[in-house]
């Protein structure tokens, strides 16, 4: 990426900025969990959210089942961090229990031909999903595809050194992920989870991807799945941590 160092130094003046600043994780993670359920189709306004995580005030003619997908997506993001705390590698174990806390009241049991799984346990689907034109692999091959990418990824962590490769193998890791589809609801937010896990481990600020850019992120990994090359994807997850690191410093 261009200017990583100034991007670089981006997170060292967050860092001091936010020194003291009680309130700002949890802030942040109000802001993340806003932004990744309006990506998922959420009607709440940021507003909206922080009443309902922060003081318990229901939004007003929103449907129910969005404001379950806010309050259960905020408690995946607290476990992740709190589990990233640990520094420890992934697990298959322990993405099957932030994906399934993450459709927890939204999700679903299903039964099909090839048995009954449950969404809200993180269970691997049994039936095979699409995106629009997207199709996703073959149920049958999440297992195997899950297992390689547990392997890789902390592969991928233990050898990042600099802060482009940490940064790196956080947005490889979302872009795998998403790519397996191994959930049959909560893929995104769960892919997002997993690269906050993985920039938390190595001590870097969260972030989110903008609502408003939402167009411009499903470009990016289309692109990058149609080219095999996962540039234009970093290019525009470089991009959307600028833009929030500039906003949060300005903000503080």
């Amino acid at each position: 990426m261009k200017n990583i160092n100034a991007l670089q130094q981006l997170v060292a003046d967050y860092k001091h900025a936010t020194r003291g600043q009680v309130d700002m994780k949890k802030f942040t993670c109000y802001a993340i969990t806003y932004h990744s359920t309006a990506i998922e189709g959420s009607a709440l306004t940021e507003g909206q959210v922080y009443n309902l995580l922060d003081q318990d005030i229901p939004a007003k003619n929103k449907p129910f089942s969005e404001q379950q997908m806010v309050i259960d997506h905020q408690k995946a993001l607290v476990y992740t961090l709190d589990k990233a705390e640990t520094k420890k590698p992934l697990t298959e174990q322990f993405i099957k229990e932030i994906g399934g806390m993450a459709v927890r009241n939204t999700g679903s049991i299903y039964n099909t031909a090839l048995g009954v799984f449950d969404s809200t346990k993180g269970d691997y689907r049994l039936v095979n999903v699409h995106a629009g034109a997207r199709t996703f692999p073959n149920y049958n091959k999440v297992p195997n595809l899950m297992k390689n990418f547990v392997l890789e990824t902390n592969k991928i962590i233990a050898e990042a050194k600099t802060f482009q490769q940490q940064c790196e193998a956080a947005f490889n890791a979302h872009f795998q992920f998403v790519s397996i589809h191994p959930f049959a609801d909560g893929n995104g937010r769960t892919s997002r989870l997993i690269m906050n896990y993985i920039l938390s481990c190595f001590d870097l600020p969260i972030f989110y991807v903008y609502k408003s850019n939402r167009i411009s992120y499903i470009q990016a990994l289309e692109r990058a799945r149609e080219t095999d090359n996962l540039q234009p994807f970093y290019s525009f997850m470089f991009g959307q941590y600028k833009k929030f690191l500039e906003k949060e410093i300005k903000a503080v």
